[in-house]
């Protein structure tokens, strides 16, 4: 298939863009092209797909339910009981219900961290985005489970060849409270020999490090240290509570990380993400909306927002976590998290594209797109989305999107009577 997107706004230029197969080949002024699709960008910025980097996408059926609790109290009395009853369906339309959610609000990938891969997998193909889709490791340090745990995804890293190449297969260990070290361990040469992400949950709150140092008698990050696992294949979620060491440690190993601004307030986890402190030391650093049981949307223009006015307030620093530097943590660093050629609006880059209504208030006046995009709009400011250069959304629809939200409403509601 082929598009050509004429009059879009491009950094202050006016240009079109071609679109031939899943790449951009032809950016420029007055393009004339016989192309399948010609789509209008007059009053229309164009911006990269933005990369979501830790989500949980089956989580939108427990929107609103168990607000307002401590993280634990929150997993243990009302999302680990209930999870355990969900089927392979239940998953199933929870993802497609937030691939929609992503759709329209501009995300193309996702990283995603959940029971039932082949649920979220499936749903994720018939949207038409990009997933890195983790296969979940828990074993509770018993090690009956961990073998379980082992011998089910070495059938996931074969089965995900059954997809199409925009269904990536991770790892995904929970955190070191629910995973051994020798299942983490394991993980890391599994990734090594796969050439595999690994996503895990990390130094998110001050107890998980308390424990970890009660336990193991090491902080989290020194305690992967001490496993052997830190590696460039390791994408770490939240990473609140690390020291400056421990900041070094991550440098040197190429540890990805990523901050979910949401969640971390609302489950009162903490604020003190060090953004800056990573980035000056080279880190990849990556946004997320983390679930919506515990953000309770996936608009990554709201966690741009979230990342930035956070971390101006706990330095009381106006000048810290620029939106231009959200606007790239949400799109190119996501990107190279990912390993894709993707988050910029460049030649020979895959077209993951959105096109931004510029016709409402947000955008009135337009002195600075970039900052109206990450201070005054959210993900409703989105009128097109293409992905792998097919077109997702358009004038703001999404296909099937009302039956979608009325079966996944059905499924929530017969999973809480369960």
């Amino acid at each position: 298939m082929s598009i050509l997107i004429k009059n879009a706004l491009l950094n202050d230029r006016t240009i079109d863009i071609y679109i031939e197969g899943k790449e951009i080949k032809q950016i420029g002024e007055g393009l004339s092209f016989p192309a399948d699709k010609i789509l209008d960008g007059s009053r229309k910025a164009i911006i990269p797909g933005f990369m979501n980097a830790h989500t949980h996408a089956a989580m939108t059926l427990f929107r609103g339910f168990g607000d307002d609790m401590p993280l634990m109290p929150w997993l243990e009395q009302k999302i680990w009981p209930n999870e355990a009853k969900m089927t392979r369906e239940d998953v199933y339309w929870g993802a497609k219900l937030a691939c929609l959610e992503m759709i329209k609000s501009g995300t193309t990938t996702f990283f995603d961290m959940y029971h039932k891969f082949r649920g979220t997998a499936d749903a994720t193909e018939e949207m038409g985005l990009r997933g890195m889709i983790a296969g979940v490791c828990f074993d509770h340090f018993q090690p009956d489970q961990a073998e379980k745990c082992k011998r089910h995804n070495e059938k996931l890293v074969e089965e995900v060849n059954g997809y199409s190449k925009r269904i990536q297969y991770a790892l995904g260990p929970h955190a070191i409270y629910t995973v051994s070290g020798e299942l983490l361990q394991w993980c890391h040469q599994f990734s090594m020999e796969h050439n595999i992400p690994i996503h895990l949950h990390l130094a998110e709150t001050e107890g998980e490090v308390e424990n970890s140092i009660k336990h193991f008698g090491l902080s989290p990050v020194r305690y992967l240290y001490k496993l052997g696992v830190l590696s460039p294949r390791l994408i770490i979620a939240h990473g609140i509570y690390i020291d400056d060491d421990e900041l070094r440690m991550l440098a040197d190993h190429e540890v990805k990380v990523v901050h979910n601004p949401a969640s971390n307030m609302k489950l009162a986890s903490g604020i003190h993400f060090k953004f800056k402190e990573m980035r000056q030391l080279g880190i990849t650093v990556g946004l997320g909306t983390d679930g919506c049981s515990s953000s309770n949307n996936l608009d990554m223009i709201e966690a741009m927002k979230l990342a930035s006015l956070l971390g101006k307030a706990w330095r009381k620093d106006p000048e810290a976590l620029t939106a231009n530097e959200m606007l790239q943590a949400a799109t190119t660093e996501g990107a190279a998290m990912f390993g894709l050629k993707a988050g910029q609006v460049k030649e020979g880059y895959l077209a993951d594209l959105c096109l931004i209504d510029l016709n409402t208030p947000a955008f009135t006046p337009n002195f600075n797109f970039v900052s109206n995009l990450v201070y005054a709009a959210n993900g409703s400011c989105v009128d097109t989305v293409i992905c792998d250069g097919k077109i997702l959304m358009e004038n703001k629809k999404v296909p099937g999107e009302d039956e979608i939200m009325e079966k996944a409403a059905e499924i929530a509601y017969n999973l809480m009577k369960r």
